[in-house]
């Protein structure tokens, strides 16, 4: 398993775990983001091939470091809160991989519409491509597409990404 991988990586000190310097307690997670295959080396084992990069901040450090489940919890001295925070990532995954096959539902202008998390998400077609409206349910959030997508299931899945975003950020 990975996880058991990369805590053996830890435990042995591999990478910037020895190295002075580097401070290995005290991060804060900032951001975390689903590449959708092992695709980059977490930055604090160094070792560790990385799907799920939780990038981590430290006052004393210049540069954030993207990083896995474990050494991300290691560095902010909460495993607990790491996997949680990935676990929720791995679920928005799979949910997302069934976004675009929801039922959408048309409004009068002929655009889909989907009420979901707290959103309201609306996919209209312009000249240069596909826009998104994400309004909270409720009036507080409205958020328009600041590009526009070359197909309708670019504009959801970029929408479901915004709301991803912005659910990790309040939850």
């Amino acid at each position: 398993m990975a996880g058991d991988h990369e805590q053996e990586l830890v435990t042995a000190r591999r990478g910037k775990w020895s190295q002075t310097g580097v401070p290995h307690k005290g991060w804060t997670c900032i951001d975390i983001e689903d590449l959708g295959a092992p695709d980059v080396v977490c930055e604090m084992c160094e070792s560790q091939e990385i799907r799920y990069v939780h990038h981590m901040s430290h006052e004393s450090y210049p540069e954030s470091l993207q990083v896995g489940c474990v050494c991300a919890g290691h560095m902010e001295e909460n495993l607990a809160a790491a996997k949680g925070r990935e676990t929720s990532m791995k679920s928005r995954a799979g949910k997302r991989k069934r976004w675009v096959s929801r039922h959408w539902k048309r409004s009068a202008k002929g655009n889909h519409w989907l009420e979901a998390d707290g959103y309201r998400v609306t996919v209209y077609r312009k000249a240069s491509g596909w826009g998104v409206t994400i309004a909270a349910v409720g009036g507080s959030l409205e958020k328009h597409s600041q590009r526009f997508y070359a197909t309708e299931h670019q504009a959801m899945l970029a929408a479901f990404d915004v709301i991803s975003k912005l659910l990790a950020r309040s939850g």
